[in-house]
């Protein structure tokens, strides 16, 4: 029998109470509200936080809080990738984001989905993962949605909410989020 935590991981519908899975948001959030807490001078406290909360890539990412996610450990990131103020990542399954990538203020990252039948959504949810190139912007207020991939020097304008995936080497925006034109040097 496969535990709530492996079906979660592999975006199949599981339940969010399981006692295993609020330990461990617990254990994120508390490690969040640390991070929140520290002041500019804390940098060593606030490196201490980032390792023990990212799955991988605490030791060079570059954190402005407040910062929220649900777990953390499904967070692999790259080398000094950049989150502004007040970024959130629900992180039902993995993230991966890579090398360089900056996050403006209040960018949202979302893995957790619903059921769209109300019955169902009352025991259950679900998530996919999200892919995010190297050498990426995104902007201050865009939403990535569930699934999504944005491919290497992708920049994707602010506010946009990104609901499908965005190639590499191009600018896109807008709500829904598409491609305005290539990225050209």
């Amino acid at each position: 029998m496969r535990s709530e935590r492996e079906k979660m991981l592999a975006g199949e519908p599981y339940d969010p109470l399981d006692p295993g899975l609020v330990r461990a948001r617990d254990r994120a959030r508390d490690l969040c509200q640390d991070l929140n807490a520290t002041r500019e001078s804390d940098q060593e406290a606030r490196r201490r936080i980032l390792l023990d909360l990212f799955g991988e890539g605490g030791e060079s990412v570059w954190m402005q809080p407040p910062f929220f996610c649900d777990y953390g450990s499904n967070i692999r990131l790259g080398e000094r990738v950049f989150f502004n103020f007040n970024c959130v990542v629900l992180d039902v399954c993995r993230v991966e984001i890579g090398d360089f990538t900056l996050f403006g203020p209040s960018v949202q990252i979302y893995t957790a989905t619903h059921p769209m039948n109300a019955e169902l959504r009352r025991k259950q949810e679900s998530g996919k993962p999200i892919r995010i190139g190297s050498d990426v912007w995104v902007g201050g207020g865009a939403i990535i949605c569930p699934g999504v991939k944005i491919g290497s020097k992708a920049v994707i304008g602010a506010g946009s909410v990104v609901t499908r995936d965005i190639p590499e080497c191009v600018f896109a925006a807008g709500n829904p989020c598409r491609v305005v034109r290539e990225i050209t040097e």
